[in-house]
């Protein structure tokens, strides 16, 4: 039993993705966790994303579909016996010479046996050898689409998710903040309640605004970890591997030039795996057609053959596969003259396919098109929301400073700070959301353009 275990493991071991390159260059340290980068994200799920590593196996599988296809240009060879036993149990005895005595013969049982080697193969078949060839090269190439376009759709992905975490993160450090000063506050106040300046429910205003606080970072570490739970998932980590991510310098590149979206859509047209799959889904259906055609023309099969037969009661084996040693050679011609309309349907069928591809085809250039616009749109009107919401933060912070040195006068109550202070908050969560948003439209336009995802 423990020899078949280890059979069985070194089995599934030979079988596992080939992730030494990843695991090389990202050491998971569990008392030191790994800082990862963007890039570090993606190359590590690009080798181990399962959807990706089941459209590379379909790139395997159509490979074998190809060598089939092939295979079908080659004569087919195979070998037959038989071998036959008869009783004869109310057989009468007949009687024979032997030298000069008369011998009783009563043989009930005899034996036969038949050999050959036949082989076979197609001349011509309409082009159907030859076509489905292309389809099986061209179905190729389709899987081999699939397994880039999976690559760039988990990137993609990657980049929404990190970029949401360094959101995140940001509006974590921002509650901190607000706690800290919550909690600053809320000791003063408590400090001027004994000296009389203040009553018990401007206390309990200051206590309310600390409560709200911590309960607001709750919720943004909930976020956060939902966050890094999905990319956890995108990246096939443990749930219990820790995820600390680099965090780049952002703030210049927040009002960066835009490309121009038509160029942009052009470059992905020409680029994007997906399309090149349809335009090459497209060919497969002619491909189809041509095949279905092939089912109403002549076909021609040459054939070739070898045998020779054995019994009982003849004589020495050896020489009657001599004596009944038989060649053969021959043509087959058949020609279709009526199918039930079979072949006419197959073809109607596969000239709708090609109508159903193309329609395919035009519907996901749209939506490339509506994706790329609706990035580029994000991308200006969050730039545009950026610098409002920066100039709201500069004006809402010197409103609360203002305040604050009010409130510590008595020319302000509770209720006028508190206000304000939230008013600050809003337009700090603002400009963050804004920031981040514009960074992350304006990188995945760069990536529809051809352009690597940097931070």
């Amino acid at each position: 039993m423990r020899l078949i275990g280890y059979i069985i493991f070194a089995g599934m071991m030979a079988l596992m993705p080939n992730t030494a390159d990843a695991q090389d260059s990202i050491a998971v340290d569990a008392e030191k966790p790994y800082t990862w980068t963007l890039q570090d994200c993606i190359s590590w799920a690009k080798q181990q994303n399962i959807t990706i590593q089941r459209n590379k196996v379909n790139v395997r599988t159509s490979q074998i579909d190809l060598q089939d296809a092939k295979a079908n240009r080659l004569p087919t060879v195979d070998f037959s016996t038989s071998q036959f036993l008869s009783n004869r149990p109310f057989q009468e005895s007949y009687s024979g010479v032997i030298g000069s005595e008369v011998v009783s013969f009563s043989n009930r049982n005899s034996y036969s046996g038949n050999y050959g080697v036949n082989a076979s193969m197609n001349l011509y078949n309409g082009g159907q050898t030859k076509n489905s060839i292309k389809l099986a090269e061209i179905n190729s190439q389709i899987a081999e689409l699939q397994v880039q376009a999976s690559e760039l759709n988990v990137e993609e992905q990657i980049t929404q998710l990190y970029v949401q975490i360094l959101y995140s993160q940001d509006a974590v450090t921002h509650d901190e903040e607000l706690i800290a000063l919550a909690q600053t506050q809320l000791e003063q106040a408590r400090a001027r309640k004994k000296a009389g300046l203040l009553n018990k429910a401007d206390v309990s205003q200051f206590e309310a605004q600390l409560a709200q606080d911590k309960y607001q970072k709750v919720a943004d570490e909930t976020t956060l970890e939902g966050f890094r739970l999905q990319l956890k998932q995108l990246m096939e980590l443990d749930g219990d591997d820790k995820l600390l991510l680099a965090d780049p310098k952002l703030e210049k590149n927040v009002l960066a030039e835009l490309p121009s979206k038509q160029e942009v859509y052009q470059h992905a047209v020409m680029t994007r795996p997906e399309l090149q799959a349809q335009q090459l889904a497209m060919d497969r259906t002619y491909l189809n057609e041509k095949i279905a055609e092939a089912a109403g023309k002549p076909n021609i099969n040459a054939s070739a053959g070898i045998s020779t037969t054995n019994s009982t009661g003849n004589g020495n084996m050896f020489t009657q596969l001599k004596n009944q040693w038989n060649n053969g050679i021959g043509v087959t011609l058949s020609i279709p003259i009526w199918d039930h309309g079979r072949t006419k349907n197959a073809v109607a069928k596969a000239r709708l396919e090609r109508e159903n591809t193309y329609l395919d085809m035009v519907e996901t250039q749209k939506s490339l098109w509506k994706t790329i616009e609706n990035y580029w749109l994000q991308a200006r009107n969050n730039q545009q929301r950026y610098v409002a919401a920066k100039e709201k933060v500069d004006y809402c912070r010197e409103s609360y400073n203002l305040t604050s040195e009010q409130f510590r006068l008595g020319l302000k109550n509770v209720v006028e700070l508190t206000q304000d202070k939230t008013n600050l908050s809003t337009a700090i969560q603002q400009m963050l959301q804004a920031k981040y948003e514009a960074l992350l439209n304006m990188a995945l336009l760069k990536y529809y353009n051809g352009e690597n995802i940097q931070f």
